[in-house]
């Protein structure tokens, strides 16, 4: 049988979203352009409903894979997680009120700062250090972030993997690789949060979705793994790289827009 050649594309910067995304973030750069560009015809809420429903396979399987091989701070990740998908629904239910040209500044700004701050920090992230927060105030802080995080993913979403490894690493002193690994369960959660929303409306293309989430599942199989053998530098590298094209695709929609 042949192959739509517009489904191959796709297939194939799923797997390729799979990848970068479980080691450090920003699959998205890869996956949603690649929907809008392959299916101009379809509604934005439904291309953005099918990236997410492909991505949360990925998302958790390669959580699945670092909760195997890492010690997991579940006393952080857990709070974090379920407030960010309660935010993410509701982020997602905002996105079409709010334009995308009022986000794209903010984001671009605080991408900047993230990518500048760790770039002048050789050692942000290489190791674990002590939390910034009280153990007494981890829960909370914890329930905080991942209602920012969450209600960012659902309104807006570029860069939230990179935000998301950000915040673990500065506020709760993980090291990259570590954080990374709490950051896809609390992107699984946003993207559940999201697909609650999307599905009901009908903003979903079953087939392709799911056949992107095996390709997905396929490179965060790779990701992961290459991450858990290379440790927290390699996370990094990636991180920095991937801000930085996140970077220049937001800063070029801002030039456009």
């Amino acid at each position: 049988m042949e192959i739509d050649p517009v489904w191959l594309m796709l297939l194939v910067a799923a797997t390729f979203a799979g990848f970068v995304d479980a080691v450090a973030g920003g699959g998205g750069l890869i996956q949603v352009p690649a929907l809008f560009a392959a299916l101009p015809r379809e509604a934005p809420a439904t291309l953005l409903g099918t990236n997410k429903l492909a991505s949360i396979f990925g998302t958790l399987n390669a959580a699945r894979k670092y909760a195997r091989e890492v010690v997991m701070p579940w006393s952080i990740v857990v709070p974090t997680a379920l407030s960010a998908c309660a935010f993410s629904f509701g982020g997602a239910a905002m996105a079409a009120w709010l334009p995308k040209e009022v986000m794209r500044p903010l984001v671009l700004l605080l991408l900047v700062a993230v990518a500048l701050y760790t770039w002048t920090k050789p050692d942000f992230g290489t190791q674990a250090t002590t939390s910034r927060i009280s153990r007494e105030r981890l829960f909370w802080a914890a329930v905080v972030a991942g209602a920012l995080l969450g209600f960012y993913d659902g309104i807006f979403g570029p860069g939230a993997g990179s935000f998301m490894i950000f915040v673990f690493v500065r506020l709760f002193g993980m090291d990259f690789l570590h954080a990374s690994a709490s950051a896809k369960i609390v992107n699984a959660a946003t993207n559940a949060g999201a697909i609650l929303l999307f599905a009901p409306h009908g903003h979903m293309l079953w087939v392709l979705g799911f056949g992107m989430a095996a390709c997905n599942i396929i490179g965060a199989q790779i990701g992961s793994k290459l991450a858990i053998r290379h440790g927290s530098g390699f996370v990094r590298a990636v991180f920095l790289v991937m801000t930085s094209l996140l970077i220049v695709k937001i800063g070029w929609d801002t030039l456009l827009h």
